[in-house]
């Protein structure tokens, strides 16, 4: 394995996200910080417990998800759009790395800012609501897991991307509202049917339920089915990407 590769191009993204410090790390952070003012504070006194906790407790992980899931993937589709908007995509393909290589250099570093912004978000949320993570190391799982998996995603959707409005496309109409549709704010079982139900069929139902029960051990939907759908997704994610660079599909023309 060429580790010094890897190492190039994860220092190169890592070092691109220091010096967007503002858009890449404080926005997210400070429009994360205005929910737990707003839900968590404002609103929050008011709606009650859900399930023995407290409502600006209860939103905590689903505002964790719901910056990660936008972060992960618009920083991996960003890392990879740029070469190709560039062209420096081909000194890349034709250096002595492999595409597993460069697509942990890429997924890597992507993946590692957005747990970086996962956890400064956590600490924040310190600040305005009390909050307990029964089972931290679950929650390092599912922070990492979900980190990785969006990563993957928006590589591939940075590789599909032939102008920077497609970057924003499937961020902005496709995981925003299914996050706020995944029991960000609520939980499910709220919902009366078919709606309880068709929720179901939302993937991020799954990554925000699992990540709840690591921090108050309650959940919408199994543990295990919630750990199932995110490893297929990260499955269905590597599948993608390797096709991509099998077929050479929008980096070799």
């Amino acid at each position: 394995m060429n580790l010094y590769g890897i190492r190039a191009i994860y220092t190169f993204e890592m070092a691109r996200a220091w010096r967007t410090l503002m858009q890449s790390i404080a926005s997210p952070v400070l429009s994360t910080t205005l929910y737990f003012v707003v839900f968590g504070t404002a609103i929050g006194d008011r709606m009650g417990n859900i399930e023995g906790i407290s409502y600006g407790a209860f939103i905590i992980p689903g505002l964790v998800m719901l910056s990660l899931l936008g972060e992960s993937i618009s920083n991996a589709s960003f890392g990879i759009f740029f070469p190709k908007f560039s062209g420096t995509i081909y000194e890349v393909l034709s250096a002595p790395v492999s595409p597993f290589e460069i697509v942990l250099g890429y997924v890597g570093a992507a993946a590692t800012k957005s747990i970086l912004l996962g956890l400064l978000i956590l600490l924040t949320a310190r600040l305005f609501v009390d909050y307990e993570i029964q089972h931290p190391l679950w929650m390092l799982t599912f922070l990492v897991l979900t980190a990785v998996t969006f990563s993957l995603f928006g590589f591939v959707i940075g590789i599909w991307a032939d102008d920077f409005q497609k970057l924003q496309i499937i961020p902005l109409m496709v995981i925003t509202p299914l996050t706020f549709l995944g029991g960000a704010f609520y939980s499910i079982s709220m919902l009366p049917e078919p709606w309880q139900t068709l929720t179901l069929f939302n993937p991020v139902v799954y990554l925000i339920s699992g990540f709840r029960w690591a921090f108050y051990g309650v959940a919408d939907v199994n543990l295990a089915l919630s750990l199932g759908m995110t490893l297929l997704f990260l499955l269905l994610c590597l599948g993608v990407v390797g096709r991509i660079f099998y077929t050479g599909y929008r980096l070799k023309s």
